[in-house]
């Protein structure tokens, strides 16, 4: 699924850093969105991306983080934790898009200069349902090891002050939500989930 889905968001990339048209017809514009009802706008602008290091990056770090989150998936299927976990897989990643959105979107709906591309806020989510299953693993940051409930909480609190920063060309608020979305997540389908990070922690019995 992981796999399938970076060769989607690729081609799809690929063909808008081409094409002018199409790539103003699938980005994030909240006004256009909302006062000319483009509502495949809250989706379409995931899959597209600003330029080839966006794309690179995102999906570099989706796959990283993908692979694993499919493998849980898995197991908490074979555990009867849940049911269908390819859909599942789906429903955190286009989930990771639209909630990421929908704080710009509100944001932003009388303004109708503001755009917003990438993937990003449904990466966070892929990052995040990661760090809720193994918060102890080390990620690396620029090449320094972190472990991953270190990295999330510095993420969050970075996001959060880019966010208020006045001048920025990222969508901060994509990344803080969508994190949040992907740690929730496993507490949404399967409320005693809360007992593995727990315990991952030292808190769990």
């Amino acid at each position: 699924m992981t796999l399938a889905i970076i060769i989607i968001t690729s081609i799809v990339s690929i063909y808008a850093f081409n094409n002018g048209t199409w790539f103003r017809k699938l980005l994030l514009n909240p006004y256009q969105l909302i006062h000319r009802k483009e509502y495949w706008r809250i989706v379409t602008h995931g899959f597209i991306h600003a330029d080839w290091i966006h794309l690179l990056v995102n999906m570099f770090v989706l796959y990283s983080f993908g692979v694993f989150t499919e493998k849980a998936f898995g197991q908490l299927a074979s555990y009867g934790y849940i049911r269908h976990p390819q859909l599942n897989y789906l429903v955190l990643y286009f989930g990771g898009i639209l909630v990421s959105a929908i704080p710009s979107v509100i944001k932003h709906r009388d303004d109708p200069w503001y755009n917003s591309v990438g993937a990003s806020g449904a990466v966070s989510s892929v990052i995040f349902i990661t760090i809720f299953f193994q918060p102890k693993n080390l990620i690396f940051f620029y090449f320094i090891p972190v472990p991953a409930i270190l990295f999330g909480v510095l993420y969050l609190i970075y996001s959060q002050y880019m966010s208020r920063k006045s001048e920025q060309h990222v969508n901060h608020d994509a990344h803080f939500y969508g994190a949040v979305f992907g740690f929730i997540y496993p507490l949404l389908i399967h409320p005693p989930l809360i007992r593995i990070f727990l315990s991952q922690i030292g808190l769990g019995g």
